[in-house]
């Protein structure tokens, strides 16, 4: 029997929760003054967040596939393969559970966001920042970060494979795997968000929580992490139906 839709957003907002905790967790580990994970460097950020997408896929994948990421729901949906009445309430759902995660992540780490004087760092534990601050690019790199993440999903969980729809289509370990080689080839250009909820919950938490010396939240930015993924999630849709139809 199919789990009721209230068991499915509540899996869908557990497994991102867990999924941003662990992931802006090495943000904060990495990069907040006198944490002993201090200067880990890249190859740590994207190595945990695989396996934070890991972890989130393996408590929600049972009741929904997990998606974990609007994008992934809205190219899923885009692709006849998820109900577009679903991609709303799922999409609630990843963002709280990205919101309180990132709320949670700041308590948890308070005395090092006390100690931490630049509010650029501070910032990125909670969203992506652009190396280089160039709109039109950081958003092409979102694109096909996104793309690839959601092609690879959907040719994964076609036929032959597997019927099931989401990240946990591919299963936990080798959706680790993508996620982490998106963030090692892909990733160093905006910091590779490819999940509108991983960088709008956190950054909202940024803005509303009491961090000593915080600076700007960066909203002028948002819509990159946002609509960038969204774009690429689409249009890995399409390539996917386009590449089904001359295969049928």
């Amino acid at each position: 029997m199919e789990p009721s839709v209230f068991l499915q957003c509540l899996f869908e907002f557990l497994g991102t929760f867990v999924m941003i905790l662990l992931g802006v967790g090495v943000c904060a580990c990495t990069s907040l003054t006198k944490s002993k994970g201090q200067g880990g460097g890249w190859v740590v950020v994207t190595l945990a967040w695989g396996l934070a997408v890991m972890c989130g896929v393996l408590i929600a994948g049972p009741y929904t596939g997990a998606h974990l990421n609007p994008a992934v729901s809205i190219g899923l949906a885009a692709a006849g393969k998820f109900s577009w009445a679903l991609v709303v309430p799922y999409i609630i759902s990843q963002i709280l559970g990205a919101f309180l995660a990132a709320v949670a992540i700041y308590y948890f780490y308070k005395d090092h966001f006390d100690l931490t004087v630049d509010t650029d760092t501070k910032l990125g534990v909670f969203a992506t920042i652009p190396a280089i601050e160039n709109m039109k690019r950081n958003f092409l790199s979102e694109v096909i970060g996104t793309f690839v993440l959601v092609l690879v999903i959907l040719f994964m969980s076609g036929e032959g494979n597997t019927s099931e729809v989401g990240l946990g289509s591919i299963g936990a370990l080798p959706v680790a795997l993508l996620v982490m080689v998106i963030g090692m080839s892909l990733g160093g250009t905006t910091g590779y968000a490819i999940n509108p909820a991983r960088d709008f919950g956190p950054r909202l938490a940024h803005a509303f929580l009491p961090i000593k010396g915080k600076g700007s939240s960066k909203w002028r930015y948002v819509w990159v992490p946002i609509m960038g993924p969204i774009i690429g999630a689409v249009f890995a849709a399409l390539v996917y139906w386009g590449c089904t139809l001359c295969g049928a």
